[in-house]
């Protein structure tokens, strides 16, 4: 059946029809749409080739449209079962660096034939074995087979000439497998093939998106002797699709529509769970007690296993039911929105692209993705494949004015530069420009997307006859306000900083400079107003006179709080708050009484640590005195000495009562004294 189908397939293969691409359009983040159209015959199919890595993208974007009224029964094409599965299914594995004995061992019972020189060994597989080689013995492999008459013999593999399978089967199996890892690595076209059962011509358009180069834009911007500068746009395109395009449509569009890649080609397989259902048990015996009482005829505490219901017994669980069909989705076709521009002319070159939605039975709607513009280039392009071309989209006067710009505060030097203003009316696409003055090359530069009516500062050279240096100063920081709440001082400061830029313009014509000033977190600006701001930075514009020296000063401030717990500081710190003019009266009343406070504990605790000292010269002067009795308690002579000490001892003894007496009032007092202060700071608030 299969030999009798396969000529018929390749027959049908051989009559599609190709269609010629009519449309292109190239964006910038990777893919591009490709619009095919063409004729077909009376129930001709149409065919359509991609490169397999392609397949993706096609699936994902394919749309059909038959303009004469004729449907499409539906579509095929070469699919690509995953290399994983596809091996799965045979019965035997070939791994990267396998022995031919360990192959052959998979196949255990399957007949084999092996020639060694004149002599050819057929049998069955028993095992296949590896012997590690040695320094005097390589490393050798076997094949061990049953012959035909019984005898189990062994074979050296190495020694073999040739291998045969004579069962066709599996020699079809090895070259299935073969086929199948070659396939695998191979970058072949794949076909897509529509077909339709209709009797009558038709008018077939396919569209999709694939992976392509990506476009790319350069720029000239032409300074003249006067007016306003020509800026001249030229897209390049490469094609990489493998085949020619002949008088295409060709579209450039940018911006940042979302894109990805879905596997879709490949088949995908799902492991599903396992379930079973309980198996039943066996049913135990039950063993009833005898009945004690009879109530109305019926036994009263029979014995039992509970309800009535069997040890075995258990629920089968309910079936889970189908889910409801989904509702039919309704196709509504949109309109993709291009913020789009005649190219190298001023005339309307229609509607912008949108894909129409495939006339076959079920269709998804389509939908905006971001914010897009076209460049449509007005006449028919041709590019062959693996060619390039550039194609001029832009050539008009644009809006714009020389100056200077000082961003690199690392250099002296600043920016030749110049402000554009798209005075173009069209949206102009991020790319390198190259900047022309007076006839020669004035350098080069960079130009991020530019919308209509924007602007935007491009720099293309170092100015070598402008000079800048810079000067920095800071002030002390000035207290604005002070608060007090739950016993924390707040104090707002702010301390003002300036930074000078001294300008020399060694050149003998005026000049217009941008000094970029770096935008810091926390700082304001106090005596200059910019006439920009980026995410960075302050722009100032400076007008310098020609052959002159200036400066321009950026005075700015920060404001910042200082926060301290008042039960930590001391008197002499808060005297500085308290003499300040931004503290009320009273506030500083307050303040003042914490202060007192606070010097009245100071004062006791300076007496507890006069007292403490005391007492610990008066032990130390005991012990002293006690070591003195102690050698002079054996001395006859010296009787008198040792009352005198004892004296001394008592008179000591006296004082350090009286200390401890004083000592212990003094922590008392700081006691009640500390207590004051707490009551007073949980109070102030201001």
């Amino acid at each position: 059946m299969k030999n009798v189908l396969l000529p018929l397939f390749l027959s049908a293969a051989a009559l599609a029809a190709d269609l010629p691409v009519k449309e292109v359009v190239l964006y910038k983040h990777g893919v591009g749409f490709f619009e095919r159209a063409g004729t077909l015959g009376p129930g001709e199919s149409a065919r359509l080739d991609f490169n397999a890595t392609d397949m993706n993208d096609v699936l994902k974007s394919l749309t059909l449209t038959d303009s004469s009224g004729a449907k499409i029964s539906g579509l095929r094409y070469d699919s690509q079962d995953p290399l994983s599965h596809k091996l799965a299914d045979f019965p035997f594995q070939i791994h990267g660096g396998q022995s031919l004995a360990a192959m052959f061992d998979q196949l255990k019972g399957s007949r084999v034939e092996v020639k060694l020189g004149t002599d050819t060994v057929a049998g069955i597989i028993v095992t296949g074995r590896v012997v590690e080689g040695t320094d005097k013995q390589p490393e050798r492999e076997y094949l061990t087979l049953m012959l035909d008459s019984g005898d189990m013999r062994t074979v050296d593999l190495n020694a073999a000439t040739s291998i045969r399978f004579p069962d066709a089967k599996l020699q079809a199996q090895f070259k299935d497998y073969l086929g199948a890892l070659a396939a695998a690595r191979s970058k072949d076209k794949r076909s897509v093939y529509i077909d339709s059962s209709d009797v009558k011509e038709r008018q077939l358009v396919a569209s999709y998106m694939i992976p392509t180069a990506v476009w790319k834009s350069s720029y000239r911007l032409i300074f003249g002797d006067k007016g306003q500068p020509t800026l001249e746009g030229w897209a390049i395109v490469d094609n990489t699709t493998g085949e020619d395009w002949t008088k295409v449509q060709l579209s450039l569009v940018s911006g940042r529509p979302i894109s990805f890649v879905s596997q879709l080609y490949a088949p995908k397989y799902v492991t599903r769970p396992g379930a079973e259902l309980a198996d039943d048990a066996a049913a135990r015996p039950v063993v009833h007690d005898e009945a004690f009482q009879t109530t109305n005829g019926s036994l009263a505490g029979v014995g039992g296993y509970g309800n009535g219901a069997g040890i075995g017994s258990g629920r089968i669980p309910r079936a889970t039911p189908p889910p409801m069909a989904a509702p039919q989705m309704r196709a509504k076709a949109s309109t993709m929105a291009i913020d789009g521009a005649a190219l190298l002319d001023n005339t309307d070159t229609g509607a912008a692209f949108s894909a129409a939605p495939s006339t076959i039975v079920t269709s998804a709607s389509t939908g905006e993705l971001g914010e897009l513009f076209e460049y449509r280039i007005a006449q028919p392009v041709t590019i062959r494949r693996d060619e390039s071309a550039m194609l001029p989209f832009l050539q008009q006067a644009i809006e714009s004015r020389k100056l200077l710009i000082y961003s690199d505060h690392s250099s002296p030097h600043p920016t030749n530069a110049a402000e554009l203003t798209n005075s173009t009316g069209k949206t102009l696409d991020g790319g390198p420009i190259t900047v022309y003055d007076g006839g020669v090359y004035g350098g080069e530069a960079l130009m991020e997307t530019l919308k209509a009516g924007d602007k935007r500062l491009i720099s293309y050279a170092v100015d070598l006859g402008t000079r800048i240096t810079e000067a920095f100063n800071s002030k002390s920081a000035i207290v604005r306000e002070i608060h007090v709440n739950r016993g924390m001082l707040t104090v707002k400061s702010a301390q003002e900083e300036t930074r000078t830029y001294t300008i020399r313009n060694v050149d003998q014509k005026a000049k217009t400079l941008i000094i970029e000033h770096p935008l810091r977190q926390g700082y304001t600006l106090l005596n200059q107003k910019p006439s920009a701001k980026t995410a960075n930075a302050y722009r100032f514009e400076v007008a310098l006179a020609a052959g002159a020296s200036q400066e321009f000063a950026v005075n700015e401030e920060r404001v910042f709080d200082n926060v301290y717990q008042l039960t930590n500081v001391t008197p002499d710190f808060l005297a500085d708050y308290i003499q300040n003019r931004t503290l009320s009266d009273a506030g500083r009343r307050q303040l003042q009484r914490i202060a007192d406070q606070k010097s009245q504990i100071a004062a006791n605790d300076a007496a507890i640590a006069d007292n403490r000292n005391q007492i610990r010269d008066l032990t130390s002067d005991e012990d002293r005195i006690r070591q003195n009795i102690n050698s002079l308690n054996n001395v006859s002579s010296q009787q008198q000495l040792v009352q005198s000490y004892a004296k001394q001892l008592d008179q000591h003894e006296q004082q350090l009562a009286s200390l401890r007496d004083q000592q212990a009032e003094l922590n008392k007092k700081r006691t009640a004294l500390q207590s004051e202060l707490n009551k007073l700071i949980d109070g102030l608030t201001f």
